[in-house]
């Protein structure tokens, strides 16, 4: 059976205090789950804090890196898929994950989200204003959760992957 990817996906160099720490606790308890954890590899922000979760669980993490060299790749990553693609890479960090978690907002955690919406994957949204919340959800036409914690976003992704996330 194909190994289980979740994107966490989030601001960069704006990452709050907070959706650091979340991004953080979600890498951890992605990881613990058994799943590896998808970012876009670079070492600022909910990418890196996703990461660094994920490594201290013995998590497996794959960085959708925006240039052509790796550069700026955090050191957390295992799997680094160098693209020179820029932002078009957020089309690869949807597209290979099961599951869509955001993690706070930015202008490139937007373009995934409606990515996202567009390919019908599942999404979590975490750490983000109600407003943003209510905007999303109006445009949702798959599945799309909130979750205000890392216990509740876990569930929720076992759910809706069932026996396929190889919770017993």
């Amino acid at each position: 059976m194909a190994q289980i990817i979740i994107g966490v996906m989030g601001p960069g160099i704006t990452a709050t205090p907070d959706q650091l720490e979340t991004a953080y606790a979600l890498g951890q308890a992605l990881a613990m789950a058994g799943w590896a954890v998808l970012t876009g590899g670079r070492s600022v922000g909910v990418m890196d804090a996703a990461c660094r979760g994920a490594k201290a669980a013995a998590g497996i993490t794959i960085g959708i890196l925006p240039s052509a060299d790796g550069a700026d790749m955090s050191a957390a990553v295992d799997i680094p898929i160098v693209t020179g693609l820029g932002d078009g890479r957020n089309v690869v960090n949807v597209l290979s994950s099961q599951v869509v978690v955001a993690c706070g907002l930015g202008p490139g955690t937007a373009s995934e989200i409606a990515l996202a919406l567009k390919a019908q994957k599942p999404i979590i949204l975490m750490a983000m204003d109600p407003g943003a919340i209510s905007l999303w959800q109006g445009l949702a036409t798959g599945p799309v959760a909130i979750a205000a914690n890392t216990k509740v976003a876990v569930d929720q992704i076992h759910q809706w992957l069932g026996n396929n996330g190889h919770k017993p």
